[in-house]
């Protein structure tokens, strides 16, 4: 009998602070800055400067622990982690070690339509690594490598889950889900192209039933959901295989080829690495009282479960809507603020999920850029003008590509393209007459109990009047006339 196996994973989220200046100085994080111009001695690591930790800092990282519903520590403290590396001038990381801001706490992840909650061990503060520029297209490839020291001293928060995550997609639902609560309490922008969310995720196979972990693989920087998924995909399937032929697994680090779809060795883990951990002697401990605690909590806006069970009872979405649009927070503001001038949420909800993304994901544009052309209000507006009858579904996309081009309101544009739906019986009343008199068969084909005839003579009469007859009066009218 073929051997069952189980999947374990956990997950080491870094994420990016949004501040407005380092860590441990006054230099800015501001992404895409010319190489090394936003540095300064004390993120250069030169001799005789004094670090002095950033407040704001804190307050994101006691924030973001919060919002996963951790314990805050009330004594913390920073420690030198030692190593070697070219992009760390220091040549050690200021990190948290035994006293971590926060612990203990979870998420909680939608699989298959079942809540699961995944352990979150930790939260802890450190500093950003600078970035090392290869020559060519891979670290092997390259004759030389430059080094960008600007996102050195970049505040970060690392959280690192328990090993309860069970399969790839889970992963992928986890990481999703962090960025969401990352990005609604605002301590990160989580720019996953910009580097400002990554993950490191390990890896290990078990068969079923085993208590005992199997030995684990560590994946590198996977900067992407797919990257993610596809990534633990692939190393859970090599792991099986290794085991089925005999062989043993290796506790290493591997990187994701995205090119060819596998993953491949960087270095062995075999031997824990001593980095020499002490508390940094230039660093005053964090002593945390219950009060500021207590002011950081009430600072937390609706996360996106709290903020997708209001949609689902206010305005009656689809579980699967209210999903879909809270994911994102800058999508669920938008709905938000379109959801106040209509009535119709479900409508609104159909154009938001459905044009509106299709046209974001076109252009590359946010909804919340300064040029970005559908406001809210313009495309609530949209839904108003199709449930007052004064337009129909399908002008309505035309209307919108023009929305799209002009950026105008939809009133605008209809009533300068002479779009409005006609709904005068009188009007549309000639034309269904013509359109009678000129197809007998179907007319015949009707009256004889084939009723799929008069979706044909309703599109002739829809056609007659460029689509602008209100299809409703357009259908009433024919079977009126027909009898």
């Amino acid at each position: 009998m073929a051997i069952q196996y189980e999947i374990v994973i956990g997950l080491e989220v870094h994420s990016e602070l949004k501040t407005n200046s380092k860590i441990f100085c006054c230099c800015s994080t501001e992404f895409g800055g010319a190489p090394n111009s936003h540095v300064c001695p004390v993120c250069l690591g030169l001799p005789g400067v004094l670090p002095v930790t950033n407040k704001k800092v804190i307050e994101f990282a006691i924030k973001a622990g919060l919002a996963l519903n951790c314990s805050i520590a009330e004594f913390s403290k920073f420690d030198r982690k030692n190593y070697y590396y070219p992009d760390l001038p220091k040549n050690y990381q200021i990190s948290q070690y035994d006293l971590p801001i926060a612990e203990c706490g979870y998420l909680d992840i939608d699989v298959d339509g079942q809540q699961k909650r995944i352990g979150i061990t930790r939260v802890h503060m450190e500093e950003d690594a600078g970035k090392l520029n290869h020559e060519g297209e891979t670290m092997a490839a390259s004759r030389y490598s430059l080094v960008d020291y600007n996102r050195t001293g970049v505040p970060l928060i690392e959280i690192v889950s328990e090993p309860d995550i069970r399969s790839p997609e889970e992963a992928r639902l986890y990481l999703e889900k962090m960025k969401a609560i990352l990005q609604y309490t605002e301590v990160s922008d989580c720019k996953m192209e910009e580097g400002s969310l990554r993950c490191d995720a390990n890896i290990s196979v078990r068969p079923a039933g085993q208590k005992e972990f199997g030995t684990r693989t560590e994946l590198k920087n996977m900067n992407s959901f797919r990257a993610l998924q596809k990534a633990l995909e692939y190393e859970a399937e090599r792991q099986i295989e290794v085991l089925e032929d005999g062989g043993r697994v290796i506790q290493e680090t591997r990187t994701w080829d995205e090119a060819k779809g596998i993953t491949f060795s960087m270095r062995s883990k075999e031997e824990a690495h001593d980095y020499r951990y002490f508390p940094d002697p230039d660093l005053v401990p964090i002593i945390i009282s219950q009060q500021w605690i207590e002011e950081i909590r009430q600072t937390i806006p609706e996360l996106p479960d709290a903020r997708k069970e209001r949609y689902i009872s206010d305005y009656g979405l689809p579980r699967y809507d209210a999903e879909v649009i809270t994911a994102s927070k800058e999508l669920s503001d938008y709905f938000d603020q379109g959801v106040k001038h209509t009535a119709n949420a479900k409508a609104l909800s159909n154009w938001l999920m459905g044009e509106l993304l299709k046209f974001i994901n076109a252009s590359g544009l946010s909804v919340t850029d300064n040029d970005f052309p559908i406001t809210p209000e313009s495309l609530a507006e949209l839904v108003n003008l199709i449930d007052k009858g004064e337009i129909s579904g399908k002008i309505a996309k035309d209307v919108f590509e023009d929305m799209q081009q002009k950026g105008e309101k939809p009133s605008v544009i209809v009533e300068a393209k002479g779009l409005k739906q006609i709904s005068d019986e009188g009007a549309i009343g000639a034309v269904v007459d013509e359109v009678i008199a000129s197809n007998p068969q179907s007319v015949e084909d009707f009256r004889n109990g084939k009723d799929k005839a008069i979706g044909f003579l309703v599109g002739q009469v829809m056609k007659a009047t460029k689509g602008q007859a209100n299809p409703g009066v357009v259908n009433q009218l024919l079977r009126d006339k027909m009898k």
